[in-house]
């Protein structure tokens, strides 16, 4: 691979949607593609729709572990390594399926994800910053919101 000219070319992504990424994993993962001459490699979460085809409200606790498992694999990883986070958001499973999760549903999850990827993880302060933001008092994380 590395003599093909390829890691020169292109920068691979890894994707992950889960709130339980194996960590270590994708850490040796990363090691390959540089062993194999990739210097930068993506990561891709996601702030809604991938946590099933007919979800019409966005938990926003799922996607918010999620970001804060690719945090684990960045700080573990070689400081120099990761290029950025792709922030996905689906909104339908194919092309034949219908929407879920549509983007106005979905705005606290993203605001939430962004605000934990900015700030290297979440706590009451980043919440309460995210509430401010948002105009919206008693942000519920664990619970659909209402």
């Amino acid at each position: 691979l590395s003599e093909s000219g390829v890691p020169q070319l292109v920068q691979p992504m890894i994707w992950d949607y889960a709130t339980d990424i194996n960590v270590e994993g994708k850490v040796q993962l990363i090691e390959k593609y540089r062993r194999c001459g990739f210097s930068k490699v993506w990561f891709a979460s996601a702030f809604k729709g991938a946590t099933g085809a007919n979800q019409s409200l966005t938990l926003i606790g799922h996607h918010l572990r999620n970001q804060l498992e690719w945090l684990q694999v960045a700080q573990r990883s070689p400081a120099d390594v990761l290029e950025g986070i792709a922030l996905t958001g689906w909104q339908r499973y194919d092309h034949f399926a219908v929407l879920c999760e549509l983007l106005p549903v979905a705005i606290p999850s993203l605001a939430v994800c962004l605000q934990a990827l900015k700030n290297g993880g979440f706590s009451e302060k980043v919440k309460e910053n995210v509430e401010n933001l948002l105009g919206m008092p008693n942000l519920e994380i664990e619970t659909f919101m209402r």
